[in-house]
């Protein structure tokens, strides 16, 4: 094991948090290496295959992952520098201001922050301009206060969308532009990276018109002489000084060799569930039950939303190229006569033949195998698809282990009262408009959906929650583990509680802000 030049601070992983924490240091002149157990992402055909995106899953990882029962599964995550936000949706949402508090839920109560949402006000601000996002101030009626509004206007709708929209408007309903993190110019379309292209949500951008924290916070970063990154580096273990309130060497698997990295400073940003993982592989006599878990909290309160997709499927084809742009939050806090949060609706991309095979639900599977691939792209072109999702609650019985140096994932889904009604709801709304709009292709309105599994974990966080008490959670309220003082993790792995839209602007919000911390301790 040889050691390498030391840094002021290393860098684990460069998705939305490690990436932009990169980002935001650069600048500083502190000496930073950065180390991605992926590589770049290659640009290639594929990227905008559906057959090879979704049934082949060719960018997610071959490792295999265990489930509560011990049935082995493949995760849904991707090794890549820009972590999982290289295939994202590009759905960039605030939290909402309630969200940071104590919220009764059907079926329990959602943690208050220690933190609240004026703490990350500005922060949100500066991640909407990094990150690009596209989106109309005024449309929904749940938004947060904003300081300033968005810095790129909505993503237009299509006429489809636009029409389908005013329907829900007549419904008394109050759709609205759904953020969005990508680099399109609409006035001036041939200058725009972005060509509005089917092969967007879940697809790598073969353009690099997606706003993610490869092409948005590292590659910037790397234009400094300060910053190094190294790619395919598997962080393995972090090793500690004698008294365990320091880490003193990050052990790296680089090519079939070990190398030991030293540095002041180590920020985990691997992702809710590896950051985990990674912190229980590191124990040591002083940390026997992993790194910085004194409170027995690492790994545990796992969250990653309940999600279903649902196809809408009519005789009129639906001709967008680029759907996703409407999104619902009326039912984010529930209803009159069902007063508990239940979530937002968002469009999904577009519907492609291929992607049905994979997306299909179990019970269909065998049919849509004897559908020819003419048949599928049929169903594809007269549809639209929506996607679902609601919170699910902390729970420390919810949570990452390392048994038998197997990833096990005990997960069991909760809140879902909750979410079935938010389905119910959203699915007679949609026959309401369709009923207005067009007649139904399948018989008596039937509408296709899926359940999102277990290893789709798109929207993983808790694991490592920060809050004032070490004995009940990880981090402090500057993302510092309170048992190891030169240790920070910067990733989903924070949350107290999930909310009900996708986590990644908070998680890009979070990192500028413990950036800010760090700099102030690094002077």
């Amino acid at each position: 094991m040889t050691v390498n030049t030391d840094y002021d601070i290393i860098i684990i992983g460069t998705g939305a948090g490690g990436g932009t924490l990169a980002h935001r240091l650069a600048p500083t002149g502190k000496k930073i290496l950065i180390l991605e157990r992926g590589s770049f992402l290659p640009r290639e055909k594929a990227n905008w295959n559906a057959k090879e995106v979704y049934q082949k899953e060719r960018y997610h990882t071959d490792e295999m992952w265990y489930n509560l029962g011990g049935k082995s599964f493949r995760p849904g995550v991707g090794y890549w520098v820009g972590g999982n936000t290289k295939v994202y949706g590009a759905a960039l949402l605030r939290m909402r201001e309630q969200d940071f508090d104590t919220v009764a839920h059907h079926e329990g109560v959602s943690s208050a922050w220690p933190l609240k949402y004026r703490d990350f006000e500005s922060y949100y601000t500066e991640a909407e301009k990094l990150y690009n996002v596209h989106g109309l101030q005024g449309e929904d009626p749940t938004e947060p206060p904003m300081s300033e509004g968005y810095p790129h206007p909505p993503v237009s709708h299509e006429p489809r969308m636009q029409d389908m929209s005013d329907g829900f408007r007549q419904q008394g309903l109050h759709p609205f532009h759904l953020p969005l993190g990508i680099k399109l110019d609409e006035v001036n379309p041939e200058f725009s990276p972005c060509i509005r292209c089917n092969t967007c949500d879940g697809f790598p951008c073969l353009v690099h018109a997606k706003a993610d924290a490869d092409v948005n916070a590292v590659r910037p970063a790397q234009q400094h002489n300060n910053v190094t990154l190294i790619t395919q580096a598997k962080v393995v273990r972090l090793h500690t000084s004698a008294s365990g309130r320091e880490v003193t060497g990050v052990e790296t698997e680089i090519e079939g060799q070990s190398q030991l990295f030293t540095s002041d400073t180590v920020v985990v940003s691997c992702g809710a569930i590896n950051s985990a993982l990674l912190l229980l592989r590191s124990a040591s006599d002083q940390h026997p039950d992993g790194l910085a878990n004194r409170s027995n909290q690492v790994g545990r309160n796992l969250m990653k939303h309940l999600a279903t997709a649902i196809l809408a499927l009519s005789t009129k084809p639906n001709p967008a190229v680029y759907q996703k742009t409407i999104a619902i939050n009326d039912f984010y806090w529930g209803e009159p006569d069902f007063p508990y949060p239940m979530g937002q609706i968002q469009n999904t991309g577009n519907v492609l033949g291929d992607m049905i095979p994979a997306e299909t639900p179990a019970v269909l599977a065998p049919l849509v195998k004897l559908v020819p691939g003419f048949g599928l792209e049929q169903i594809a072109s007269h549809s639209t698809g929506w996607w679902l999702q609601s919170e699910d609650l902390p729970d420390p019985d919810n949570r990452v282990r390392v048994m038998d140096d197997k990833v096990c994932l005990e997960y069991k889904p909760n809140n879902t009262k909750a979410h079935d009604r938010l389905v119910q709801r959203w699915i007679k709304v949609l026959e309401t408009n369709d009923h207005s709009m067009q007649p139904f292709i399948i018989p008596m309105g039937i509408y296709p959906r899926n359940s999102i599994p277990l290893q789709a974990v798109g929207h993983q966080c808790g694991t490592c929650r920060l809050g004032e008490d070490p004995i009940t959670s990880v981090l402090d309220l500057n993302c510092r583990t309170h048992d190891v003082d030169n240790l920070y993790v910067v990733d989903g792995s924070f949350f107290p509680s999930n909310s009900g839209v996708n986590p990644t602007l908070t998680i890009i919000a979070n990192a500028l802000r413990v950036a800010d911390h760090l700099q102030d301790r690094m002077k």
